[in-house]
């Protein structure tokens, strides 16, 4: 409410419209024009204006922190005001399926090649982690998921667990899981987040709960009445 200037996603922009005060500076653009974006937030502040750069979620999490501080030098102010990533927006209303180790891994390969992406997703299924998928599917990427849960399935149970959630918090919420071996992609889009449970999460009256493990749980009473 403070900032003169607000620079953001069109979409990201039209949502906090009714939170901006009469001549407010409104600078927007699209999609795949994030380091533009980010370059006239760090103008606009240089210049002395009070800035407020919009993601959705946590600004520092595939957002718009990273390319904006590395154009930000010290003479620039930089408050980062922490949010609520899609990733832990999902898993709360899965149930608890980050219980205990995971990790979070984009499909886009507008940035990434694909042979990075599968590596780093080979990997994660080695080590039994609970991954987490951002950007999963799209109109012109409809294939990636397909394969990424193809890779997982070689190390889990045809039984584990996939959760998704699509426009969480959003007018429009959906929220399903379905086995591994039956998870379909053609239900995700860029909307949805899609965690992949491990060898150690199950479902617990319909909710995703990953155990967290605890070697002295069986000495400690249980403190939920």
């Amino acid at each position: 409410r403070r900032a003169a200037v607000v620079v953001g996603l069109d979409q990201y922009v039209d949502q906090v419209r009714h939170l901006l005060r009469p001549g407010t500076q409104v600078r927007t653009s699209g999609l795949g024009d994030e380091e533009l974006r980010a370059a006239d937030a760090v103008a606009q502040a240089a210049a002395g204006n009070a800035v407020a750069l919009l993601g959705s979620g946590d600004v520092g999490v595939y957002a718009m922190a990273s390319p904006a501080l590395l154009q930000a030098g010290e003479d620039v102010e930089v408050v980062g005001v922490p949010g609520v990533t899609a990733a832990l927006a999902a898993a709360a209303l899965l149930g608890a399926p980050l219980g205990h180790d995971h990790v979070s891994i984009s499909l886009s390969d507008l940035h990434t090649p694909w042979p990075v992406i599968e590596r780093r997703i080979m990997a994660a299924a080695a080590a039994d982690l609970v991954t987490c998928f951002y950007n999963p599917r799209s109109k012109a990427r409809d294939w990636q998921l397909g394969t990424a849960l193809d890779l997982l399935r070689k190390h889990r149970s045809p039984q584990t667990p996939v959760g998704a959630v699509r426009q969480a918090g959003r007018p429009g919420e959906r929220i399903w899981w379905a086995p591994i071996a039956d998870f379909d992609p053609a239900d995700v889009d860029m909307l949805t987040t899609v965690i992949v449970g491990s060898s150690t999460t199950t479902v617990v009256a319909g909710r995703m709960v990953t155990r967290r493990g605890y070697r002295w749980s069986e000495d400690v009473p249980n403190m939920i009445e």
